[in-house]
């Protein structure tokens, strides 16, 4: 049906649309950065995207902005009075940084993320700490050029989950690690756990690669405006509304990797393949937070992938790619192993039930990092000290250890808490869902797009119209709730461990 807009408006959308256009640009620069790029074109690669993303910060800071949000303050129409408050936040903030300061900093975390790929792979922190060091100090100096309330950190919080402080986080995180904390340990006492060992075995990457493919396809990921690539961090990222790009990571030996950090990157990608056509070239055409973008990734990883009955229904199409070993693997106790409770260094590769504890501890680092109560020289010691208070396991090294993401690397200081905030979105979504779709009837009728068709109506097409929490409670009828997440996690492992 379309948006009917005034001269004004559309004169608006249209300088809009050129702040879109360098954006994509650098999109497509950052999608290069961490998929293609020879090591030797990085530098160069970083300049160009540091110019492109000073053209934004012009664009969205000038003065023919700052017209369009005083003359559109008060449209009547929806979009655009939304619109005009998303840019004027933006124009607000990109306002209160320095020009040459936003140049320097875009150039520095450009080129932390190839020093960060070379110092994960040599497991060596002292390579990308003077990176991280001058990364922390801009996330400080922007921050109080922001401005907040109460703590620093909310200053950076609020990018990514608006709406959500550390006082909010300061009150679920706690209630949540308890009540893990109790899961984990009927998990630890139990006589009867799986045995992963027989899913750890060789496993080409070719065939990881056509399974996951088959996957996406079945979930109604369009590839005519996407692609899989493979990437040291896996990643989604919508390049324009047309071309929305997955990543993933393969291992050999494990191809949980793989199949399952396709699916989470997969829900990203439905996300965006998913907003309302209606709502393109504006600025409420986007994900409203990084919580809910999460709360999808993770309702097709966990509550699709990893339900007994989306293996019910698949496993004898994994078996035709799988190696012939699998074959020997009962169905039941494949499921079993896929869904093993083990603490693991790594975020990505950890379990449903220790996951939201890797999101803690990053959290909290990220924390006293702002506020200056620690020093990045101390991170690794702090890192592996909070590994083995929350997870019971120290790393060996910084590889395992805290230089695992690629999140700071790109400055990215006040995102990791939208993990465990859209796990517990997430499984607060499903509870919702499941009351007007039945999930598993929809895996066992090999039919995924009532689920996705739900998805898109009641998230996706939304865009950016509502903040994430009142967003949550239209959609579930109640503010955030972690009870939904333990719930959930407890029905789901006392039948595997039989406690």
């Amino acid at each position: 049906m379309g948006n009917t807009y005034t001269k004004l408006e559309q004169e608006f959308l249209e300088y809009y649309k050129q702040i879109e256009s360098y954006a994509e640009a650098i999109k497509l620069i950052a999608w290069d950065l961490r998929t293609k790029i020879p090591k030797k074109g990085v530098k160069r690669r970083s300049e160009t995207l540091s110019l492109f993303s000073q053209k934004v910060h012009e664009l969205t800071t000038s003065d023919q902005m700052k017209t369009y949000i005083d003359q559109l303050r008060d449209s009547s129409n929806p979009v655009i009075r939304r619109s005009v408050e998303l840019v004027e936040k933006e124009y607000n903030q990109s306002k209160k940084i320095p020009v040459e300061e936003y140049k320097e900093y875009v150039e520095l975390t450009s080129q932390a993320e190839s020093v960060w790929t070379e110092a994960r792979e040599k497991s060596d922190f002292e390579l990308f700490r003077p990176y991280l060091e001058k990364i922390v100090a801009f996330n400080i100096r922007f921050a109080e050029y922001w401005g907040y309330k109460e703590d620093r950190y909310d200053a950076l919080l609020d990018n990514f989950e608006p709406g959500v402080t550390v006082k909010t986080l300061d009150q679920v995180f706690p209630k949540l690690r308890d009540d893990l904390s109790k899961l984990i340990q009927k998990v630890n006492d139990s006589s009867d756990k799986p045995n992963p060992e027989p899913i750890l075995t060789y496993f080409p990457k070719e065939n990881q690669e056509q399974f996951a493919l088959k996957v996406l396809e079945n979930m109604g990921y369009d590839f005519e405006a996407g692609r899989l690539d493979e990437t040291v961090h896996p990643f989604a990222i919508n390049v324009n509304h047309d071309d929305v790009r997955v990543t993933t990571r393969y291992d050999e030996n494990d191809f949980r990797m793989a199949v399952f950090g396709t699916v989470h990157e997969g829900g990203h990608a439905l996300y965006e393949q998913g907003l309302d056509k209606d709502l393109y070239d504006t600025p409420v055409c986007s994900a409203i937070s990084m919580g809910i973008h999460e709360s999808q990734s993770l309702f097709w990883e966990n509550f699709v992938g990893r339900n007994e009955t989306f293996w019910d229904q698949y496993y004898n199409l994994f078996l035709e790619y799988a190696p012939d070993s699998f074959k020997d693997i009962p169905k039941a106790e494949f499921y079993r192993a896929i869904n093993e409770v083990k603490p693991s260094f790594i975020r990505i590769e950890a379990d449903e039930m220790t996951y939201p504890l890797h999101i803690m501890i990053r959290y909290e680092l990220e924390k006293d990092l702002i506020n200056e109560k620690i020093e990045v020289k101390d991170l690794p010691k702090l890192w592996n000290d909070k590994m083995e208070d929350y997870l019971g396991i120290r790393p060996e090294n910084d590889a395992d250890g805290v230089l695992q993401d690629i999140h700071w690397s790109g400055g990215d200081f006040g995102y990791f808490p939208s993990y465990a905030l859209g796990y517990m979105y997430g499984a607060q979504i499903r509870s919702a869902l499941d009351q007007s779709v039945n999930i598993d009837q929809s895996i066992r009728n090999d039919d995924l797009s009532p689920i996705k068709k739900w998805l898109n109506e009641n998230i996706h097409q939304k865009g950016s119209m509502k903040e994430p929490l009142d967003l949550l409670k239209e959609v579930t009828g109640e503010g955030l709730n972690p009870d939904h997440l333990v719930n959930y996690l407890e029905d789901k492992y006392q039948k595997i461990y039989n406690w």
